[in-house]
């Protein structure tokens, strides 16, 4: 029975409280400030720059339109070849890390050597620098002129690009599977799975729609990694770029491989950005 004076009990869930309506000078203000904040900070940088003593030698240099559209035809022709080897190494590379990541997350005792194999190969590869498997790959293995493998420097150049990545993006894929609820396993087991199928039906699934995000952010840093490729004679667009710059002393060369890699990793960055806030508000949404 409510107490006297209290508000009687009318057994409805109140209403949410109305949304506040900004005005168009609460709206339009915080967009005016953000504008003109930008403008001001960026012209001044632009200011600084443009009235060094040396400027105009720079911009002979680095930034002479004559030479960008010279060299343009060469430095994309070599951004194709970049562009192949992404798509191919990215492909393999979501590949071999997913099998790395089921074999390091496999229990039991018969199991032991696949998931021995997955830490060192992990350890091993995450611990060596890009730049040096392209090298060692790239004119080692080339050298042995083993009998039945390619013997070109793209082929392995792109083989240690997907060695190196798979190490990291096995551990992201098993975060993900380290996400998911033990209550999958168990539920799983209950029916009779064995742990192939647990990984196959419940767990890959949830785990790779929880790490896509970082697994983009991956795909970013390989597309401009790919770039490595150059030292070891693979005529990519820095490659070609280097070409026309020992041939004209003019880096503006440089400048158009810079633009053809922005015009591909900008719109990849905004496409990770938007999975990423979907992926919170997925997240949201089970919370309430």
């Amino acid at each position: 029975m409510s107490q006297e004076g209290s508000a009687p009990e009318t057994g409805r869930t109140p209403a949410p409280p109305a949304r506040k309506t900004l005005s168009l000078r609460e709206r339009v203000v915080p967009y005016l400030i953000s504008i003109t904040s930008v403008v001001v900070v960026f012209s001044g940088i632009g200011y600084i720059i443009t009235s060094a003593e040396q400027w105009p030698r720079i911009k002979f240099q680095f930034f002479n339109w004559n030479a960008i559209t010279e060299a343009f035809p060469n430095v994309l022709r070599g951004f194709l070849v970049n562009m192949q080897v992404w798509v191919i190494a990215l492909v393999a590379i979501a590949l071999w890390a997913l099998v790395l990541a089921v074999f390091r997350s496999l229990h039991g005792p018969w199991f032991a050597p696949l998931r021995v194999f997955a830490i060192l190969y992990i350890d091993l590869f995450r611990g060596l620098p890009s730049l040096l498997l392209v090298l060692v790959f790239g004119f080692g293995v080339p050298a042995l002129n083993i009998p039945g493998l390619p013997r070109t420097n793209l082929f392995w150049g792109g083989t240690a690009m997907v060695l190196s990545y798979s190490a990291y993006a096995s551990e992201v894929y098993r975060s993900g599977m380290e996400a998911v609820h033990d209550g999958q396993r168990a539920a799983a087991k209950a029916l009779g799975l064995s742990q192939w199928q647990t990984l196959r039906h419940a767990i890959v699934p949830q785990a790779v729609r929880n790490v896509l995000p970082a697994l983009l952010n991956l795909a970013v840093a390989l597309q401009k990694d790919v770039a490595l490729l150059s030292v070891i004679g693979v005529r990519d667009a820095v490659r070609e770029a280097q070409i026309y710059t020992a041939r004209t002393f003019n880096y503006s060369s440089l400048i158009a491989a810079a633009m053809l890699f922005l015009a591909a990793t900008i719109p990849m960055a905004r496409l990770t950005d938007y999975v990423a806030k979907k992926d919170r508000e997925r997240r949201l949404q089970r919370t309430v």
